[in-house]
């Protein structure tokens, strides 16, 4: 994949002093006993950041530095952990080269979200747990979950101990990312970062946007710096609307913190690490591939896919369509082209399909750049009745939130 040099970005000066552009941006992430070098995180996306794509990432990352970063599993419920349950397992189950392995557990009851915790760290199926506080969506929040529980302080601060209790013993991380909060009236995330740092945690992630903006408009990076004023003795890591290795480097300017979390911006662009990987150690080049590059990706990943799915060709491609239309966006790929790798079903088509592209086609510019994914509107959050009327959890709350436990992407 050809690495061309970019015009450097405008980086601030590195802690040692060192000029912009001519050495480390930022110094390594420190998560607990974990010391990652480049400092920044994949997010964990449902149905996304499974081993087939982190196995991509850190590839790229690696050939961009030294260190490939932290690449976290898609999120696993509670729930379906301690019920065993196979698919729940086979996310929580790393390839033999992957290290540190990282898991994010969503849940919203304190013994079994315990319970999940202590099931990954006594089966050594992980070495860092983060616990997903930040999903807008509608059949998690309007059960209490997600986003929406860090506005019941005593539930969040009782999840949050169980699962650094569990951990501890086992020497295994826990971390915890969240949102701002349901929404500008009713933000959590300051109280939420003072009462994680104060349990043990050992880093806070902020996704700079409420539950109620869902992925809308543009994160406020403000409150990034203000959760590093308030958080001191762990690492504050920033997300939301890292679409290049610039924003991140931006992001780290503009917020002091710690380290980044990208999520929708390496979409179809597993790439992305290796520029970051090259901005945070203060060089200059990127990754601009063109189509013949882009076809080779795509056809490595369904090969990852087929072999995470234990061979199931069907069922690994079915799950590879829905990253053509990230992979080619800005490219010259004709609709006709695009409806069929979106409905591609066996390898051998794919491999067709991929060989029938202007694989000479070069790197497209700014119509590959930017967003990823539907942005969407901004949503009224949906809510039990009554949550928003204490900030302490009821019995009929209670029995809700058992109900919640649904595998659905993080925030």
């Amino acid at each position: 994949m050809e690495r061309v040099t970019a015009p450097a970005p405008a980086l601030s000066p590195a802690a040692d002093g060192a000029a912009p552009g001519t050495g480390p941006v930022l110094g390594p992430l420190r998560i607990g006993p974990i010391v990652v070098e480049t400092p920044v995180v994949l997010a964990p996306m449902a149905g996304v950041t499974n081993r087939a794509f982190r196995t991509l990432c850190r590839e790229a990352g690696a050939s961009g530095g030294d260190d490939p970063g932290l690449y976290v599993a898609e999120m696993v419920t509670s729930r379906a952990l301690v019920e065993r349950n196979p698919e729940a397992l086979r996310i929580v189950t790393f390839g033999a080269d992957e290290t540190p392995r990282s898991a994010q557990v969503y849940g919203v009851d304190p013994v079994t979200v315990r319970e999940a915790v202590r099931i990954i760290v006594a089966e050594d199926r992980a070495d860092h747990v983060d616990l997903n506080f930040g999903c807008p969506v509608p059949k998690v929040t309007r059960k209490g979950g997600g986003a929406a529980l860090p506005w019941k302080r005593d539930l969040f601060t009782a999840i949050v101990r169980g699962a650094v209790e569990a951990a501890r013993p086992y020497g295994v991380p826990v971390t915890v990312k969240m949102r701002k909060g349901i929404d500008d009236d009713h933000l959590t995330y300051l109280e939420a970062g003072r009462i994680a740092e104060d349990l043990g945690v050992a880093a806070v992630a902020l996704h700079a946007r409420t539950a109620a903006e869902h992925y809308s408009g543009t994160a406020d990076w403000s409150a990034i710096a203000r959760l590093k004023e308030t958080v001191t003795s762990v690492p504050v890591l920033g997300n939301g609307d890292i679409w290049s290795a610039e924003d991140a480097v931006r992001m780290v300017r503009e917020t002091g913190c710690d380290g980044v979390v990208v999520g929708r911006g390496c979409q179809g662009r597993p790439w992305l690490f290796a520029d970051l990987a090259a901005a945070f150690a203060g060089r200059p080049e990127r990754v601009r591939p063109g189509l013949r590059e882009v076809a080779t990706t795509i056809y490595r990943h369904g090969e990852l896919m087929i072999e995470y799915f234990d061979g199931d060709e069907g069922k690994g491609m079915r799950d590879l369509r829905k990253h053509m239309a990230w992979y080619l966006k800005g490219y010259a790929v004709g609709g006709d082209a695009r409806r069929a790798l979106a409905m591609v079903s066996t390898l051998a088509e794919l491999r067709d399909l991929l060989d029938a592209l202007d694989q000479d086609a070069p790197y497209p510019g700014e119509a590959a750049e930017g967003q990823r994914g539907r942005a969407g509107s901004p949503k009224t959050p949906h809510l039990p009745y009554g949550w928003l009327d204490s900030r302490e959890l009821d019995a009929e709350h209670e029995e809700r939130l058992r109900e919640a436990e649904l595998s659905v992407s993080g925030g």
